[in-house]
């Protein structure tokens, strides 16, 4: 499993985690899609905004190796903003590519790349 060096492990400030320590040893956690719906916590839109935005500044539009990065946390955005970049696509597999879908993560988040 690879480890994201520089990468944030968690929301500053709360318990929502970005990064894992180790591999499970029960099994990897498969990356699925989770609905968000309107009446979200703000706390869950934060972390959410924080960890794309850790992501578009750690990686930008490139692939990116699954590795260490949370699966409960990638799949608040899998499917919309972070989706495959292989196929076949592995969701139970560390070594999985993904990358960011700019137009749409541009679209639900316009605040992290207005700068731009």
């Amino acid at each position: 499993m690879l480890k994201h060096r520089g990468f944030p492990g968690r929301l500053s400030g709360t318990d929502f985690q970005f990064t894992i320590r180790r591999p499970n040893p029960r099994g990897v956690t498969p990356l699925t899609r989770r609905e968000r719906f309107r009446d979200r916590k703000a706390a869950d839109r934060r972390a959410d905004t924080a960890f794309l935005a850790a992501l578009w500044e750690h990686f930008g539009d490139a692939p990116f190796e699954r590795g260490n990065l949370d699966a409960g946390r990638i799949s608040w955005l899998f499917g919309r903003e972070v989706v495959p970049a292989e196929d076949p696509f592995d969701p139970e597999s560390y070594d999985a590519l993904l990358r960011i879908d700019v137009a749409v993560a541009r679209a639900a988040f316009p605040d992290i790349f207005e700068d731009e």
